[in-house]
């Protein structure tokens, strides 16, 4: 790691990189002494170019208290980040933005027993990272995580979710979350497979996780493409939830993939 003085950002190295699909990788980085951040909010990652920078923020996969930080993305054709991360390899370096943002915090909510995730592709990540912390499972009594992806091969954390189990810290409670693995596209996988906003309007999705969803105990984080967010957003109004904010407290907070 190296720190550039009175500099707003760190330069990391790169301890692993895996490539899932064609356009889809994760991987790690190393972690500053210093870097905080609350699981739910994203980093900014860059490169230099040129004379200027390239950055984009990424939502930090790994736990709070990890010595290292992990994250996903989509490499998206012609995208001048994309085209940087498709390079990745260990022992690189990536530029990491000292600061973290994000407002999507299971904290934020007012009541509830029942928090329920929707994710679409790598919008998974900060649910990733609220899953290994304790305090999210001692905060509710049931957490339902639904990750839709367009094929199988895209649900690439069915393992780590199953293994949840035995995690040091989380395995005591984790019979309390019920995850719904969707593939929009791919008849193969066993379980749900309309889009989210549809299994929302037709209580399938409630139906799959044998909860009911009411504004009293349900609490919804919506992460993911701009499309998915809109419409699940709307199909929740519909339902008789509302947005979450800080003076007026909700049901819902959101957030678009990155």
């Amino acid at each position: 790691m190296t720190h550039t003085s009175n500099s707003k950002f760190t330069e990391e190295t790169v301890l692993w990189v895996k490539q899932h699909t064609q356009k889809l990788i994760t991987f790690c980085l190393t972690r500053p002494e210093h870097y905080r951040f609350h699981a739910g909010q994203f980093s900014r990652l860059g490169f230099r170019d040129g004379a200027g920078f390239l950055w984009r923020a990424y939502s930090v996969v790994s736990a709070e208290y990890a010595n290292h930080l992990e994250y996903i993305a989509v490499l998206i054709e012609d995208g001048p980040m994309s085209a940087r991360l498709a390079e990745l390899h260990a022992g690189d370096t990536v530029l990491l933005d000292k600061t973290t943002t994000g407002f999507l915090l299971p904290e934020r909510f007012v009541g509830g027993s029942d928090l329920i995730m929707l994710a679409t592709g790598s919008g998974i990540a900060p649910f990733l990272s609220m899953l290994q912390n304790p305090t999210l499972w001692q905060r509710f009594d049931h957490l339902v995580l639904a990750h839709s992806v367009s094929f199988a091969n895209e649900l690439i954390f069915n393992d780590a979710i199953t293994q949840l189990p035995q995690h040091p810290l989380v395995g005591e409670y984790a019979h309390q979350l019920h995850f719904c693995p969707i593939a929009t596209r791919d008849s193969t996988v066993v379980g749900l497979h309309h889009r989210l906003p549809e299994l929302l309007k037709s209580g399938e999705l409630a139906a799959a996780a044998n909860i009911n969803f009411t504004p009293e105990q349900s609490r919804f984080m919506l992460c993911g493409n701009p499309a998915m967010v809109k419409d699940c957003f709307q199909a929740l109004l519909d339902l008789g939830f509302v947005m979450h904010r800080n003076r007026v407290p909700g049901q819902i907070m959101m957030e678009n993939g990155f």
